[in-house]
């Protein structure tokens, strides 16, 4: 790859202080002339090579994940392709420092760490400025990847008020490709209900309850309608919404731009292709499994409706027919008609299950079916877990399952790892090794009787968002629709170690992340060309040239001072 040249209008500290531009002591000695950095800047010319070697090793000096954390943190306010580079040297290791687990712990600390700036915060009691505050962010920049949450339910912590989801963009560009100068970070601070923040004279978010009902829904829609309105063929992710708006803003804006919700689409999707690739190993159909989901929050049920979207697409049931292969349980055990519509959710309605199916059942004095029951009644052949109940789990309810189903599911999706439902290596136990397992944490391999080990697959949402939302992106899609996803979704599936080996993970290694990512957006991208919700007039067979051309790389180049140059 030839290197790339730059023409940058900076000088100086100008140029030292800015994350895109600065290289630090890779300035080559012309470069140092030019830009006026032979003073700024001590002797030796380093290689990026012999940076993210230092770097490395300043990151080991750090002993918990959390300052470890702060450290990149600090790495990426000074040097983009130090940051992407090091990382992407050091990828399974580095990710659930600066991703999940690591960065839900940064968030509760927010206000108590915050430095600087690197977003756009946008607050209810300053909505009438909200256009010009867009414009002094983003303006005269081409954005292509919006994150916004209003931070209600980050994963584990819940209501956090205010906090910037840098991580999200980060993996995009990690793993994707994506133009890091292209994405724009948002919060929308509309208060918060942790008493917590409230009483924290140090909170740096608007001090306030939530602003709900159609106030909130006014405030979010002017946001969505300046997104349309100035970057048009932007991707916008939802990232952190409530149970009770996730899915809710998610249909209300499909069909008006390209949006997505990772808690909603992307869990689901990614659980799909990991079914699919168990599906694959026990030779059987989607639409011949029957699936019980114990956990029926955002994620819960974005993975119903994802695998039940799945079936129509894939096997060409109907939607009803494809309903009837779930049960959903929540915090009032199964979802069945008696609990009535105080205890049901409104986007629970289609996987209500009737009464007359449980009247041989115990239920508890409140007429609440439990886990064991439903295993007991429906042997199921997956079990999902997405409740955070650490245990939910146990050795009676998983060799119960095993009674039914030669090769049983099992998917405790919970993150962190101490909130799974069961540890892999019991459920592997329990089921004389049996078990197909994927887990929403890495795990070590399970022992099997025979001596053995057993992958077990991560089922990470960063295995298939980025790609998504970059093939979406750069075939510039009117709106990411069911058929973009279930396409590469498949093409995620199809990439299974477990297709070759049974005995080998049901997805693909964390550490091949960026090469599958590239593979789905190409398969997102036909789709969309294929299906004409692009906004481009590309062949399909141009398609993987195309995005290629695209991806961002955490490569210096070469740079001309131009004082009409980027900045």
């Amino acid at each position: 790859m030839s290197e790339p040249t730059f023409r940058v209008a900076l000088r100086g500290d100008g140029i030292l202080n800015n994350p895109r531009w600065n290289k630090g002591t890779a300035f080559s000695a012309i470069e140092r002339g030019a830009f006026g950095l032979t003073g700024r800047l001590p002797f030796r010319v380093n290689s990026l090579d012999e940076q993210c070697e230092r770097a490395y090793n300043q990151l080991l000096m750090r002993e918990t994940p959390l300052r470890k954390n702060t450290f990149l943190q600090s790495m990426k306010e000074q040097n983009w392709v130090l940051y992407y580079s090091l990382i992407g040297r050091h990828l399974k290791e580095l990710i659930p420092i600066i991703y999940t687990p690591t960065e839900a712990e940064a968030i509760s600390k927010y206000s108590h760490l915050f430095r600087r700036s690197e977003g756009l915060y946008l607050n209810f009691s300053n909505q009438n400025s909200m256009e010009q505050d867009l414009l002094e962010q983003s303006g005269g920049r081409e954005i292509d990847l919006v994150v916004v949450s209003d931070a209600e339910a980050i994963l584990g912590i819940g209501d956090q008020g205010v906090g910037i989801s840098v991580a999200k963009a980060v993996i995009y560009t990690l793993l994707a490709g994506m133009d890091p100068s292209k994405t724009l970070c948002v919060t929308l601070d509309v208060g918060t209900d942790n008493e917590n923040l409230l009483n924290d004279r140090l909170y740096v978010g608007w001090p306030h309850r939530r602003v709900r009902g159609a106030d909130y829904d006014q405030f979010v829609d002017n946001f969505v309608q300046l997104v349309r309105k100035h970057h048009p063929h932007s991707l916008l992710h939802f990232e952190d919404f409530g149970v009770s708006n996730a899915k809710r803003l998610l249909d209300l804006y499909h069909d008006q731009h390209a949006v997505f919700n990772d808690d909603v689409q992307g869990t689901g999707a990614v659980t799909l292709a990991c079914i699919m690739s168990a599906i694959g190993v026990t030779k059987s159909r989607l639409a011949d499994q029957r699936i019980v989901i114990y956990g029926a929050g955002s994620a819960g049920l974005g993975i119903a409706r994802q695998l039940r979207d799945g079936m129509v697409t894939i096997d060409k049931v109907s939607p009803k027919d494809a309903n009837r292969h779930f049960w959903l349980l929540d915090r009032y055990g199964l979802i069945k008609e008696s609990l009535g519509p105080d205890k049901i959710r409104p986007d629970l309605r289609e996987f209500v299950r009737p009464d007359s199916e449980w009247a041989d059942v115990r239920a508890n004095e409140s007429g609440e079916v439990g886990l064991l029951e439903v295993v007991k009644k429906v042997r199921p052949t997956i079990l999902i877990g997405c409740s955070t109940q650490a245990g939910a789990f146990t050795e009676e309810i998983v060799r119960e399952m095993a009674k039914g189903t030669e090769r049983p599911i099992i998917l405790p999706l919970s993150n962190p790892s101490s909130l799974h439902e069961v540890k892999p290596q019991d459920a592997n136990d329990w089921t004389d090794g049996k078990a197909l397992l994927a887990t929403g944490s890495p795990f070590p391999p399970c022992k099997q009787p025979n001596g053995k080990e057993y992958k077990v697959a991560e089922c990470n949402n960063a295995l298939i968002y980025p790609g998504l939302g970059f093939g979406a992106m750069v075939a510039k899609s009117r709106c990411l629709t069911d058929t973009m996803i279930i396409a590469g979704t498949r093409r995620l599936a199809s990439l299974a170690p477990a297709l070759k080996d049974p005995d080998d993970a049901l997805l693909p290694d964390f550490g091949d992340a960026p090469a599958v990512s590239f593979e789905v957006a190409v398969a997102v991208a036909e789709q969309a060309v294929e299906e004409g919700s692009a906004d481009v007039d590309w062949k399909k067979e141009e398609i993987r040239d195309r995005l290629r051309v695209k991806q961002w790389k955490a490569v210096y180049g070469k740079y001309i001072y131009d004082p009409n140059g980027e900045r």
